[in-house]
C-alpha cells in the first residue's frame, strides 16, 4: 500500500500538477489585471466592514467564514512544514512559498466569488457551497460527473488530513514534550471535537473566529520577539532567500540548476500545503457567509493566503535563518543536492518541528518547545473543526442531510483513531508515514477537479470583479444577475 500511494503521489503532486496550480494562479491573476494583489489593503477593509441587513444572506459573518478557513490552514504546515521546506530546499524554497502565494490570492479570491454565486439553500435553511456546487450549476448537469468526484474526494481527504493526520500530529507534539499518552490525547481531542462540531458551522465559525485570531496572534508576537533579537541577522537572512530561490552559492557565483529546481520544489510544495488556494476546501467555508455580494466575499476569501503564508509561514522563516541554528553543512549544496532530492538530509541536522524549536531555543531558552507544542496543539484542533465542515459538506451533497449526523460520529471516531494509532508506532513503524501518504494523495485528487472549474468558469469571475469595482466607482449597487 505504502509503494502504491507513494506511486500515486509522485504523479499527483509531481511537476505536472504544481505546474497545473501555478499556472492557474497565474493566469487569473493576469486576467484579473492583479487587483488580487492591489486590492489587498481593500480586502482587509471588507473584512471588518459593519454589514447591514440588506447585505447579509448566510449563515456566518464574513470574518467568521475567513476564520474558520484558516483554522484549518493555519496549523503543522506553517511550523514544521515551513522548516522542512528550509531543511531540504534550503532558504530559497521560501522565496518560492511567497510567489505560491502571491498567485494563490487570485484562486482563493476566484473560489470565494463562485461559492456565494452558485451555493444552494439545504433542507435546514442553510446556505451550502463549494467547488462540487459551483461545477454542478455554473458548468451544468453534464459537469455533475466532475462535481461528485470532487465530493468523493473531498470526503475522503478529510477523514485523512483533518482528522485523523491532525490528531495525530498533535498526540506526537504531546507525547514527545511532556509524555501525554497518545490514547489521552485522542479521548480529549474526539470529546472537543464533538462538542464543538456538533454545533455545525455556527458554532465552529464561534470557536475559530476566537482562537485562530489569538493563537496567531500570540504565534506572530512571539516570533517578532525572537526576530527582534536577532534583529542584526535579517538582511543575511533575506540575503539567502533570494539568493537560494535561483541557486546562487553564498559567494554568489553561478547558478546550481539542481539547486534551484529543489527550492522550486519545495516551495511550492509547502505554499499549496499551507494555504491551500486551489485545492477547493475553503470555498466551502466562504459560501456560509452572511454576505449576498459574490466579490466582496472573494475580497475576504482571498486574505487567507496572505496570512497564511506571506505572514505567519514568514515568520516562522525569520524566525530559524535568523537564530543561527542551521549548520553550514547542513545548508543544501550542489555536494548534497543529489541526497536531498531524494529526501536524504546531512546526518545531524533537524527537520520539521524540532528546527523551529531549536531557533526559538536558541533566542529565548526554555521556551521554544512550549511554543511550538502549543502552536501545533491549537492549530490542530482548529484544524480538526474546520475539515469536519468541509468533510460533511461533501458527505451531504452526495447521500443528503441525513448523512450529516453518521459523518460528524465517524469524524469522533476517525479523531480518536489519530491519536490512538501512535500506539501502534513500535510495532509498525511504517504506519504514520502511510496516514501522510493517504492524506496527500487525496488532497492532491481533490484539487484537479476544483482547477479545472476555476479556468472553465474564469471568464465569469473576471466580468463579475470589473462590474463590482465600476459599480463602487459610480457610487451605485453592482448587478451581478445581469451577469451571464
Amino acid at each position: 500500500m505504502e509503494k502504491i500511494l507513494e506511486s500515486v503521489n509522485s504523479i499527483v503532486w509531481g511537476p505536472p500538477m504544481m505546474a497545473l496550480l501555478l499556472i492557474t494562479g497565474f493566469y487569473l491573476t493576469v486576467g484579473l489585471r492583479l487587483m488580487s494583489i492591489i486590492r489587498i489593503p481593500y480586502g482587509f477593509k471588507q473584512l471588518f466592514k459593519k454589514r447591514t441587513g440588506d447585505e447579509e444572506e448566510g449563515d456566518v459573518s464574513p470574518f467568521a467564514a475567513l476564520m474558520t478557513a484558516l483554522s484549518s490552514t493555519i496549523g503543522t504546515g506553517n511550523i514544521a512544514g515551513v522548516a522542512a521546506a528550509i531543511a531540504i530546499g534550503g532558504p530559497g524554497a521560501i522565496f518560492w512559498m511567497w510567489m505560491t502565494a502571491i498567485v494563490g490570492t487570485a484562486t482563493k479570491f476566484s473560489e470565494g466569488v463562485l461559492a456565494v454565486r452558485y451555493r444552494e439553500i439545504d433542507a435546514n435553511g442553510n446556505r451550502v457551497g463549494g467547488p462540487m456546487y459551483y461545477i454542478k450549476n455554473g458548468l451544468g448537469p453534464k459537469w455533475k460527473w466532475l462535481a461528485v468526484t470532487f465530493a468523493i474526494f473531498g470526503m475522503l481527504a478529510a477523514w485523512g488530513t483533518g482528522a485523523m493526520i491532525q490528531s495525530n500530529s498533535v498526540a506526537d507534539a504531546l507525547n514527545g514534550s511532556y509524555n501525554v499518552p497518545p490514547l489521552y490525547t485522542g479521548i480529549a481531542l474526539a470529546i472537543g471535537a464533538a462538542a464543538v462540531i456538533i454545533g455545525g458551522i455556527e458554532r465552529i465559525g464561534i470557536v475559530a473566529s476566537a482562537v485562530v485570531p489569538f493563537m496567531a496572534g500570540a504565534y506572530f508576537i512571539a516570533g517578532i520577539i525572537v526576530i527582534g533579537f536577532n534583529i542584526s541577522e535579517v538582511p543575511a537572512a533575506l540575503s539567502s532567500i533570494f539568493k537560494g530561490a535561483f541557486g546562487m552559492q553564498s559567494a554568489g557565483t553561478g547558478i546550481a540548476i539542481g539547486l534551484m529546481m529543489l527550492a522550486m520544489q519545495k516551495g511550492i510544495a509547502r505554499g499549496i500545503f499551507s494555504n491551500e488556494a486551489g485545492q477547493g476546501s475553503a470555498p466551502i467555508a466562504h459560501a456560509a457567509a452572511r454576505n449576498k455580494d459574490p466579490v466582496n466575499q472573494g475580497l475576504v476569501a482571498m486574505l487567507g493566503t496572505v496570512i497564511d503564508t506571506l505572514i505567519v509561514c514568514t515568520i516562522t522563516a525569520l524566525i530559524i535563518l535568523t537564530s543561527g541554528v542551521i549548520e553550514p553543512h547542513c545548508i543544501p549544496s550542489p555536494e548534497t543536492v543529489g541526497d536531498l532530492i531524494k529526501g536524504i538530509q546531512p546526518a545531524g541536522c533537524d527537520s520539521g518541528a524540532p528546527l523551529t524549536v531549536d531557533a526559538f531555543n536558541a533566542t529565548l531558552p526554555g521556551i521554544g518547545k512550549h511554543v511550538v507544542t502549543l502552536g501545533l496543539v491549537v492549530f490542530g484542533f482548529t484544524t480538526i473543526l474546520g475539515w469536519s465542515y468541509y468533510g460533511e459538506r461533501c458527505t451531504a451533497f452526495m447521500f443528503g442531510e441525513k448523512s450529516i449526523l453518521p459523518y460528524r460520529i465517524s469524524w469522533v471516531l476517525v479523531v480518536f483513531l489519530g491519536s490512538a494509532v501512535l500506539m501502534l508506532e513500535d510495532k509498525y513503524s511504517n504506519v504514520v508515514n502511510l496516514m501522510w501518504n493517504m492524506a496527500d494523495a487525496l488532497t492532491g485528487l481533490m484539487a484537479a477537479p476544483n482547477l479545472i472549474a476555476l479556468l472553465l468558469l474564469s471568464p465569469l469571475v473576471f466580468r463579475m470583479a470589473k462590474h463590482y469595482f465600476e459599480a463602487k466607482k459610480l457610487g451605485v449597487e453592482p448587478d451581478f444577475d445581469a451577469i451571464e
